[in-house]
């Protein structure tokens, strides 16, 4: 059956296209699997909760008829604007408008969050865009620059808001500059979620075509229950296409973990455990509540374009393995710098085992990828990543000790693999940012790659990082290709191969090179800040062959006692090239350097304001053959802790004949992405 909605019908309508329902909560409540609802254009002011699941053979679908115009919100028009002068104005709201939640009461927290900043999870937006919440009304009448805004002009256009108690309204106090917000769209923070089943198990659900904006869900760690403007709340088999998603305050889309009540956030709340012990704590609690294949993940996010968001676009734990993430354009994610803390990215997933992560393009955001805990059978291919880095920083500019503070809370890069076994796979990506992974982790393989950034974090980052104590982090590894937890263990580091990559040196700005000085030689600390490109971070790990030889002639129990077992795992590297000064791995034998040619790396935009990027490069000209036969899952072996191959999936064997375009590398094999 076809349903009909169009927010524009006179009368509530029974969902016919001659007479449709005007909201799309109507048409919810009824759909069976197999049904479609047909959305019309217009602005629907809701929180939608689709009541029934699809089946894999009779999904529902929900479809905007004409692409990105049915726009679902969950802000409201704010109005009545008394002016106080120079820019500033105020308004008065009912507390009944708010229901049982109210997000102006409600603040901005959970695990992980930076517990010293203050924002309340409403938002005021002026012409779809957020304003930056202060708490002191001086701030409104006197604002001044966020230096660590991405859009500083912007930064000032502040707001602030209380209670009165004694008409029991939401007071609030707002600097339009030169605008008068009668005139304007303004729009206060209302809902949740714009599209999102309050119950689990609400599968096969096609969701496409939509603008989705404005809502406000709560901070999502791994250990609590993790809420988007749109997900699938702990359910299987979603599809979420073509929808443009922007103006979450936290995160766009979840396809993170359900609610745990004894473990929700059970970090901020008893204090008495760690909060990797509790992380540890709620992925058993799912293994023995029944996280499996058959239940939860398996979802398709393609071709979205999602931004402006507080925290993430995608976020998940758990409720997200077995996805597929392609062709989506994330940008702008945690401009704001209002909120902080360690759930930041334009992805952040935790346990991503069998995720695939493809042709996505992720740029000016605080971090690009996070892949957090799990990140097995993970693949990370023909993603194309620039500016995931500070924001504005002009070789001109004098900072000052504060504002140099500022600037690195948020320094990030393009892919981030933390504390994960692997094996995760990193293939055919264009890495352009300042930094272009930071691998705490063990078990990578990074393949055909363009690394325009440094390689940070090698060999620490890994424990908890306290003062006195050993604080080792140990994460499981699962069997291959599901969620059974198969063992825990802590990290030696190493474990990780680089095939076939082009590492291309680019200007560093000179603060991050004086960070990186200062940091030299100091081994126990989260991030090494590393500025220079190439793999010359792994000087000093072995090669197999000398990590196999600490093993010859022992026989286990009995054998001397020797380090041999919590040393670093050994590296491999073959077919790389190095330019503009990249540095090399002292044991490389093969490398291939060029110091005779220019490389330049350019990304811009092509009209200014369009978002729409072009990436210009003569490094085709000059790369080097490095093989007759492209790298496989053969040729890459197992990671050392699941003891699982680098393949697909399905478990199928993986050959890296295509390049970051798609084409097919045929006969001799270059080094880069690129055919």
């Amino acid at each position: 059956m076809i349903y009909y909605v169009n927010s524009s019908a006179g009368t509530p309508g029974d969902g016919t296209k001659e007479n449709p329902f005007s909201t799309i909560q109507k048409a919810a409540d009824l759909a069976q699997p197999g049904d479609e609802v047909i959305v019309l254009p217009g602005i629907y002011r809701e929180d939608v909760d689709p009541k029934h699941a699809g089946r894999p053979d009779a999904r529902i679908t929900y479809r905007s008829l004409k692409p990105l115009s049915a726009v679902i919100t969950g802000a409201e028009p704010l109005g009545n604007w008394t002016p106080e002068g120079n820019g500033v104005w105020t308004s008065r709201v009912p507390n009944t408008l708010f229901g049982e939640f109210n997000p102006y009461t409600a603040l901005v927290s959970g695990d992980w969050f930076n517990g010293t900043l203050t924002q309340h999870l409403g938002d005021i937006f002026l012409n779809d865009k957020s304003m930056y919440e202060v708490q002191d009304p001086e701030q409104v009448r006197h604002p001044e620059i966020s230096l660590a805004s991405w859009d500083p002009d912007f930064s000032v256009y502040t707001w602030t808001c209380r209670q009165d108690a004694q008409t029991d309204e939401t007071v609030f106090l707002a600097n339009f500059h030169e605008k008068d917000p009668n005139l304007e769209n303004v729009e206060i923070t209302l809902r949740r979620h714009c599209f999102y089943p309050q119950k689990e198990q609400v599968g096969y659900i096609t969701f496409s075509g939509f603008t989705v904006c404005k809502a406000c869900p709560q901070w999502a760690p791994p250990t609590a229950y993790q809420e988007g403007m749109i997900g699938p709340h702990w359910s299987k088999g979603w599809i979420i296409e073509d929808c443009e998603i922007f103006e979450a305050k936290c995160s766009g889309i979840s396809l993170g973990k359900y609610l745990q009540p004894e473990n929700d956030n059970k970090w901020l709340k008893w204090k008495y455990k760690d909060g990797t012990q509790t992380e540890r704590d709620c992925i058993m609690q799912a293994v023995n509540e029944g996280w499996s294949k058959e239940t939860v993940g398996s979802h398709i996010v393609r071709r979205c374009n999602i931004h402006d968001c507080g925290q993430t676009g995608i976020v998940g734990h758990l409720g997200g393995v077995f996805s597929l993430i392609e062709d989506n354009h994330i940008h702008h994610i945690n401009n704001k710098q209002n909120l902080a803390g360690a759930e930041i990215g334009g992805i952040k997933m935790h346990a991503a085992i069998d995720c695939i992560f493809r042709r996505n393009h992720i740029h000016h955001c605080t971090r690009g990828i996070w892949l957090d805990w799990q990140a097995q059978g993970t693949r990370v291919t023909q993603n194309f990543m620039h500016h995931n880095t500070l924001p504005n920083l002009k070789d001109t500019v004098q900072y000052t000790k504060e504002s140099k503070k500022s600037l690195f809370s948020g320094l990030g890069e393009d892919l981030f693999v933390e504390v994960s076994h692997g094996p995760t796979l990193i293939d055919n990506n264009i890495l352009l940012s300042t930094r272009s992974i930071k691998f705490a982790s063990q078990g990578g393989a990074i393949v055909h790659n363009l690394i325009g950034g440094s390689i940070v974090s090698v060999g620490i980052g890994t424990d908890n990082g306290v003062p006195d104590l050993p604080t080792p982090r140990y994460t499981p590894y699962h069997v291959p290709h599901g969620t059974a937890v198969a063992g825990f263990m802590t990290f030696l580091h190493g474990d990780v191969r680089f095939y076939n990559n082009a590492f291309v040196g680019q200007h560093v700005h000179p603060l991050l090179k004086e960070e990186e000085a200062s940091h030299a030689g100091v081994k126990n600390m989260w991030d090494d800040r590393c500025a220079t490109v190439g793999t010359h971070v792994y000087n000093g790990f072995e090669t197999f062959e000398e990590w196999n030889r600490s093993f010859e002639g022992y026989c286990g129990h009995g054998s001397p006692t020797t380090d041999r077992y919590y040393k670093h795992l050994p590296v491999w590297m073959h077919g790389n090239a190095y330019f503009n000064g990249a540095l090399v791995w002292e044991k490389e034998n093969d490398a291939y350097v060029d110091s005779s040619h220019k490389i330049t790396l350019a990304v811009t935009e092509k009209e200014a304001g369009s978002n729409v990027w072009e990436f210009t490069t003569n490094l085709r000209e000059y790369l080097p053959v490095v093989s007759e036969e492209p790298v496989s899952t053969e040729t890459l072996g197992m990671a050392f802790e699941p003891e699982q191959l680098f393949e697909a999936p399905d478990g199928s064997a993986i050959v890296f004949d295509v390049s970051y375009d798609g084409e097919r590398r045929k006969g001799s094999v270059k080094a880069g992405p690129f055919v």
